[in-house]
């Protein structure tokens, strides 16, 4: 008879809810008095409710209260201790404030963030790197305002950006501030704390004058690129050695005038050869080579990549709220969902892509098996099982 060898007494979704701290959520529950006049549904069981319905891939309120109340046998393994029904799961997430879910996703980073798998193995590493961007989530206009002009019709679709900032190294947010879609990208960067030494590379959209001033004087670096219609004067140039990049066209010092106010930086521009176009950078760092300068706005990509996972692996479409507070909610959902699936990431040996790893755990979340046994060889119990079948069959032939 086929015995498994990774069976578990608890079901992959308890193996992952096991990763959390339960001790500082209850703290951080405490501190923000948010189980005042709860009776059953605690931030504890809030959270658990909302992991379990963003790594199933739930687009409903009636589909979260249906999945949960299937698993009625096993309810203690989600460390549940009543069904919450689709109003209770309303009210919650509405009235509970996001900044719970936000502590608790900081919490989590500072915990695992070494056992995080290093997103720069085959490059060279930039100590203190953060990259800057935004990605808008479309939502309706009653809800938060649309950027840009009204349509002919008069209807415009609203948005919440998420501005997020990414330690290099680890390929996680380090600091997430949602906005509406109109609100300037440039007013994120005065909500950062960078320290001395940091290099933060972000698109021409965060362009703030007046923060390149205040870095520059506290030490911290930036790099990003030209404004086309920013006004600026050569006040040197510098020799490109023979050994640099043959992309690097020109690297020099300019001052640049922003009504009152003059800033001295440096440009590099960079020839790419498959855009057949330039591209001009400016920094305030005058130690790197050019060409490094060039590599690290290459490297803004990777926060392009975390978007991407986000938005294709997690129910980001549709949203159990139709109030700010509920989405604020369930994206910070879907990104502690995601940081606890990089930690089981790296502790695999096998590689897996991040999408086939969640298509695993979303269509076996109450299967009893030992998840990161089965991660490393889950080829083991099919060569098991077929070389029984043939053994049964010679057993039958024989004679």
């Amino acid at each position: 008879m086929f015995k498994d060898t990774k069976f578990s007494g608890k079901p992959i979704i308890s193996q992952i809810i096991n990763l959390l701290e339960r001790q500082k959520i209850y703290r951080t529950a405490v501190k923000h008095n948010s189980d005042r006049y709860c009776k059953k549904f605690m931030t504890i069981d809030h959270l658990i409710t909302m992991l379990y319905a963003v790594l199933s891939g739930c687009n409903s309120l009636r589909e979260v209260e249906s999945i949960i109340l299937a698993c009625r046998g096993r309810i203690n393994h989600l460390g549940l201790r009543n069904f919450p029904k689709r109003s209770t799961l309303s009210d919650a997430n509405k009235r509970r404030p996001s900044k719970i879910f936000e502590e608790i996703y900081n919490e989590l980073y500072l915990k695992y963030r070494t056992h995080l798998p290093d997103s720069q193995v085959k490059k060279e590493k930039i100590k203190e790197l953060k990259i800057i961007d935004s990605t808008t989530i479309s939502l309706f206009g009653e809800i938060l305002k649309g950027a840009g002009r009204n349509k002919i019709n008069g209807k415009k679709k609203g948005g919440i950006k998420v501005h997020t900032m990414i330690s290099s190294n680890d390929d996680v947010p380090v600091f997430v501030r949602f906005t509406s879609a109109a609100t300037h990208d440039h007013s994120f960067l005065k909500h950062i704390n960078l320290q001395p030494g940091s290099i933060a590379v972000f698109d021409r959209a965060y362009i703030d004058y007046d923060q390149f001033e205040y870095w520059t004087g506290t030490g911290v670096h930036f790099v990003t690129r030209l404004k086309k219609n920013a006004i600026y004067e050569k006040v040197e140039e510098y020799d490109i050695p023979d050994c640099a990049d043959s992309g690097v066209i020109i690297d020099e010092k300019i001052r640049l005038k922003k009504k009152d106010k003059t800033i001295l930086l440096r440009k590099v521009g960079y020839w790419d050869d498959s855009g057949n176009r330039v591209f001009e950078f400016v920094t305030n760092n005058f130690e790197y080579s050019a060409e490094k300068i060039a590599e690290i706005y290459k490297r803004r990509w990777q926060i392009e990549v975390l978007f991407k996972r986000l938005k294709q692996n997690f129910p980001l479409k549709y949203f159990l709220g139709d109030s700010t507070n509920a989405i604020e909610i369930q994206i910070w959902a879907s990104l502690i969902a995601q940081l606890l699936l990089l930690v089981i990431h790296a502790q695999t040996k096998r590689k897996w892509s991040f999408s086939n790893l969640l298509s695993i755990i979303r269509f076996h979340l109450m299967t009893y098996i030992h998840l990161i046994k089965f991660l490393n060889n889950p080829d083991a119990d099919w060569n098991y099982l077929k070389t029984e079948a043939e053994n049964q069959l010679n057993l039958f032939n024989s004679s």
